[in-house]
């Protein structure tokens, strides 16, 4: 990380004053640096920085803006990314530590991969009462997370996914499979088969299990469609700008899996994964088709590029057979979850009403927004087909994320608790903790979920 967040403070470590407002007085400086504020102006506004002399003109330390009006917990990752290089530490101490030192490791991530320039070698000492190393731990999901999402399809397709995974759980010793190509079908994933076959190269079924088998079962499914054209479908060319960014289910449940084996949380995980391209050739699916799930539920093909559910519906079905405790599943699935809530604010839905609010409390806490929208039963009308058991989308295109998470729901039936999670996994404009790019949605938040009800 550029940012390294150490334990103790150097002796030649700078001092970081927090502003509210227009309060410079009230941050801890002392008089000679209160008045070099006030005369350049700073007025303590959110995310503004302002260094400060010494006579010799080395730097003394730097004031950093916290607002007004409560500033989000996470501002402070604006300072990975504005403070010059070397030892720094909080003099004002921050009002929640813990996202403080989240915050600032979060806010020095960069995707450096293709060229783009690293962020600032900052050392920065965590504030009291936080724990470091529970932040380095998330912080190193979260930029999984993002790597997976940034990097192209061209180094990214559902071979290389599988070896990011399978990498994973080596180092955690997990263990690990995968069904690849024909396989899918001789082993019933029937619509995982179909989505995929038309890439180059063969899809698969990604699963990682780790943890004590009599644990409490927890499984994460996550949607890897390393590139979206649609298929027969076609998307428009601006409409597939983003379609790396289609397997950023995959990409979150790969990050939370990171955690939870990082942490060590007594649970049986499971991870599944159907990765796949959605591509155009002359085998590909087509609009009209009548697919047979893993489940034997019969799927009329409305649209192609509503390919997602599909693969998630096989990998749910063999998720459930083992009845887990949870079952998550996480996916760009709808631009209608966009279009309700904007791409900042996932919707998840699940019939657990104590498991939603706990999520609820859990996004507040972390700083990790998620909204819960209606399992709303009146509309899987809307899925109904004449000639199969279920249409994969509506005729009238309303209600597109709660439709999309009612078919998914078809598959589900033994699982204890299950939550769906309908996120954007990217981040169009940049904020404190996240330049434009791939982003982790949701998985802080169930992360303290998983703390409280298992740890």
């Amino acid at each position: 990380m550029p940012l390294t967040l150490v334990d103790h403070r150097a002796p030649a470590s700078l001092p970081v004053f927090l502003v509210a407002g227009k309060a410079i007085e009230e941050s801890g400086a002392d008089a000679a640096a209160c008045a070099w504020a006030r005369g350049n102006g700073f007025s303590g506004s959110e995310g503004a920085v302002l260094t400060i002399p010494r006579p010799d003109g080395a730097l003394a330390g730097a004031f950093f803006g916290i607002g007004s009006n409560g500033s989000s917990p996470l501002i402070y990752g604006k300072l990975a990314r504005t403070l010059p290089e070397g030892e720094w530490h909080f003099a004002t101490p921050p009002k929640d530590p813990a996202l403080a030192a989240l915050a600032l490791l979060l806010g020095s991530y960069a995707f450096t991969t293709y060229g783009a320039k690293a962020t600032a070698a900052i050392r920065f000492a965590a504030p009291e009462g936080a724990d470091a190393e529970g932040a380095r731990r998330v912080a190193q999901g979260v930029f999984l997370t993002r790597d997976l999402v940034n990097t192209p399809t061209n180094d990214l397709g559902p071979d290389a996914l599988e070896r990011v995974a399978r990498e994973l759980a080596e180092q955690h010793g997990a263990s690990f499979s995968s069904v690849v190509g024909e396989d899918l079908l001789a082993q019933n994933f029937p619509m995982i088969h179909a989505v995929g076959r038309a890439g180059a190269i063969a899809p698969r079924l990604i699963d990682l299990c780790w943890g004590e088998e009599s644990a409490p079962k927890v499984t994460l499914v996550g949607k890897g469609v390393c590139f979206d054209t649609g298929g027969l479908d076609i998307k428009t060319a601006s409409g597939m700008l983003l379609m790396k960014k289609d397997m950023g289910g995959a990409a979150n449940v790969l990050g939370l899996a990171s955690m939870i084996m990082d942490e060590k949380l007594p649970i049986r995980l499971r991870v599944l994964i159907p990765a796949v391209e959605n591509s155009i050739a002359g085998n590909a699916f087509r609009p009209g088709d009548v697919l047979k799930s893993r489940k034997g539920i019969t799927v009329e093909i409305g649209n192609t590029d509503a390919e997602g559910r599909l693969i998630l519906a096989d990998a749910l079905a063999l998720a459930d057979e083992e009845e887990p405790e949870l079952l998550v599943d996480m996916a760009t699935l709808t631009g209608a979850a966009r279009v309700a809530l904007g791409p900042d604010l996932p919707p998840f839905y699940t019939r657990d009403d104590l498991f939603a609010s706990a999520l609820a409390a859990a996004a507040e806490q972390t700083a990790d927004p998620l909204w819960r929208m209606p399992l709303w039963q009146p509309y899987a009308e809307k899925l109904r087909s004449r000639i199969a058991d279920i249409n994969n989308v509506t005729s009238d295109g309303f209600a597109g994320s709660v439709t999309a998470a009612l078919f998914l729901q078809r598959f589900v039936e033994k699982a204890e608790t299950w939550a769906h999670f309908d996120i954007f996994a990217w981040s169009p404009a940049e904020k404190p903790t996240c330049p434009v790019g791939g982003e982790a949605q949701g998985i802080r938040a169930l992360l303290a979920v998983l703390r409280e009800r298992y740890r």
